[in-house]
């Protein structure tokens, strides 16, 4: 793969594209479009500038978030993410799972706020994944910034869809109808410890992203891969002022395979070094099926098919992909809260 230089002077493997262009003139919104739809067929991840995020609402998150996790640990524990239903709050490193291995991270994941939806006898499984955050009451500055965050990159991904459905020669707003009115909004905060801690190198396993895109802030420590079609793993480094973009499982689905969710994992950083990151991941209604969108003809004829993972099947119907991925990620809190599913499955299994 062709080295790329970014703005910071900082060597990557990955291109880099400035959003503004999207909203710039005709002529440079029509080039940025089709450096993307290039993009989108080789890899789908990028570097991405022009956003517009306040650099002082991106270094209070990253300093808030160290200072969560520098946290007493039980204070951590009083917002474990075992005691909510809705799979929200903290989990220590190893807690949770890719592909049935355990991740070295910490980490707060918090979605939209909500009120719990009324379960009734016939409610499917996946609305019980509604409800409230858990907040540490330790640092009560955490909430606003991290909700204030939360707004900004869901912005940014809903700009960066709407770029995509333009670089598949669709209307900008073709998606709208499977994330309006309220999109998922998954945010995590993440703290990766030194391998004198982690059991392992695997930071967190190899694996797809589940939603639409993602939007990566990375602090200053690199582990990031991106493994591409032909199987080779690059590196991609953090750079300053730069947010790392991927596309998820939707965007396959929704593309019949023209856009890639691409495979990439973190490794562990050395013995006594920390890594930092905030990832978004920009999500469908869960109510919502995907559809298949009609590309034009000289796209849909590079469209590649699904792609099949045996252990991790894709659903159309969105709320199912998401509680699937939320039961098999956090195996105690699919114990603790939702054991008439898995007994459910291991019925069906065992018949």
């Amino acid at each position: 793969m062709t080295p790329h230089t970014s703005p910071s002077g900082i060597e990557t493997s990955l291109p880099t594209l400035d959003i503004s262009r999207f909203y710039a003139s005709p002529a440079e919104r029509q080039a940025f479009v089709a450096e993307l739809r290039t993009v989108l067929y080789d890899h789908g991840f990028f570097y991405l500038t022009g956003h517009g995020v306040d650099p002082e609402l991106i270094r209070g998150v990253v300093a808030t978030a160290k200072r969560f996790f520098a946290l007493p640990m039980e204070e951590k524990l009083k917002i474990e993410m075992v005691k909510s239903p809705h799979f929200r709050g903290y989990n220590r490193a190893g807690q949770e799972r890719t592909r049935g291995e355990q991740d070295w991270r910490e980490q707060l994941d918090i979605n939209t706020e909500s009120a719990p939806f009324e379960i009734g006898p016939d409610t499917p499984a996946w609305r019980r994944l509604q409800g409230p955050n858990q907040w540490p009451e330790a640092l009560p500055e955490l909430k606003p910034l991290l909700l204030a965050y939360q707004a900004e990159v869901t912005r940014i991904g809903i700009d960066v869809l709407k770029a995509i459905a333009a670089a598949l020669g669709q209307d900008e707003n073709v998606f709208a109808d499977i994330y309006e009115p309220q999109a998922s909004q998954l945010l995590k905060i993440i703290r990766y410890p030194g391998r004198d801690v982690a059991e392992t190198d695997q930071g967190v396993g190899a694996h797809k992203d589940g939603g639409f895109v993602t939007v990566l802030l990375q602090d200053t420590t690199p582990g990031l891969r991106v493994r591409t079609e032909d199987g080779v793993w690059i590196a991609a480094p953090p750079v300053p002022g730069t947010f790392i973009i991927n596309t998820g499982e939707l965007l396959e689905l929704a593309t019949n395979g023209f856009v890639r969710a691409d495979v990439h994992d973190v490794i562990a950083p050395p013995a006594g070094v920390e890594r930092f990151s905030v990832a978004f991941f920009l999500g469908s209604r869960p109510d919502a099926t995907i559809p298949v969108i009609e590309l034009p003809d000289d796209l849909k004829r590079a469209e590649r098919g699904i792609s099949v993972d045996p252990l991790n099947p894709i659903f159309r119907d969105v709320g199912q992909n998401q509680l699937k991925s939320r039961l098999r990620s956090h195996p105690d809190v699919a114990r603790a809260h939702y054991a008439d599913l898995l007994a459910s499955e291991q019925a069906a299994t065992a018949g």
